[in-house]
């Protein structure tokens, strides 16, 4: 009889030492978990960019991040010359007219460049507006003749696979009427090449990693102010983003892993018999909305 009552009393027992551990197991993997995901939780004013190529996570309450930095920024007393509505419009037109020449041309001569007007288009570049003020650009200017072919070579031979395998017949067959293929002659016949990197980190005095607010969005603001700014002297460009080639290109240019290339430049004068495609661009109408 008393053999009878125990068995079930140890069942019970049992069971309820079971279910002590099966929760002790569960807790101790929700707190794992949160431990984890607390770590990996990306933070929302960070590029998206910025997670592929380092393994960046600054913590907040070391400091670490701000060492170095000023936090009392003066604030000093800001205007600008306030123009007539009359000339204001006629500012705009004419802005407007000079960007509405650029054209991307690929038949770039090697007649030379003053250098002096290359450094005040990139200085120009540089004045654009940047996350957290962090200015996250680098402007490689190359005008070395070696170098020069270098790059093309490294281009070329990963644009003929771009072609070839990896662009697929869609994209392939849609650049054929823009007559474009992996033959980059202008990358040896434009007195300078600009190759702009976004640096996805910056790198404080004491070696720690700093955060580069919205990389990309920054880096491309300016470059499309350095577009500008290269028309307005004169000179054309092609934009030109060497894919699959960042890697190789950051090497021989011999620039840090916290940077990623973004955009390539050729910049010169056009041929003489330089041609672009006819193109047009869409109406106001079809890129603009009024609310």
């Amino acid at each position: 009889m008393a053999s009878a009552f125990l068995t079930p009393v140890f069942m019970a027992i049992i069971c309820v030492l079971i279910g002590i551990i099966v929760k002790g197991s569960r807790e101790r993997t929700k707190k794992v978990q949160s431990k984890m995901n607390k770590k990996t939780e990306p933070r929302p004013w960070v590029d998206e960019d910025l997670k592929d190529s380092t393994e960046l996570h600054v913590e907040e309450e070391d400091g670490g991040e701000w060492q170095g930095i000023d936090n009392d920024i003066a604030h000093v007393p800001f205007s600008t010359e306030r123009y007539s509505e009359e000339d204001m419009v006629k500012r705009s037109k004419d802005f407007y007219e000079l960007l509405n020449k650029r054209r991307s041309v690929r038949f770039i001569s090697n007649n030379p460049v003053p250098r002096e007007v290359i450094d005040n288009v990139i200085r120009t570049a540089g004045t654009s507006p940047s996350g957290a003020h962090t200015e996250p650009w680098t402007f490689v200017v190359v005008q070395d003749v070696e170098t020069k072919h270098k790059i093309r070579d490294i281009i070329e031979e990963e644009e003929e696979i771009n072609y070839k395998k990896r662009m697929g017949d869609r994209w392939v067959n849609d650049l054929k009427r823009l007559r474009t293929n992996w033959v980059k002659e202008y990358l040896d016949t434009a007195p300078y090449l600009i190759l702009i990197f976004k640096q996805v980190y910056g790198m404080l005095p004491d070696g720690k990693k700093k955060t580069h607010y919205y990389n990309e969005i920054s880096v491309s603001i300016a470059c499309g102010i350095l577009l500008a700014a290269l028309q307005n002297v004169g000179l054309v460009t092609v934009t030109s983003t060497p894919l699959n080639c960042g890697p190789r290109l950051r090497v021989l240019l011999g620039r840090p892993a916290n940077e990623k290339l973004l955009l390539l430049l050729p910049v010169g004068y056009p041929n003489e018999d330089a041609t672009v495609p006819d193109l047009t661009r869409k109406p106001l109408e079809d890129i603009m909305v009024v609310i």
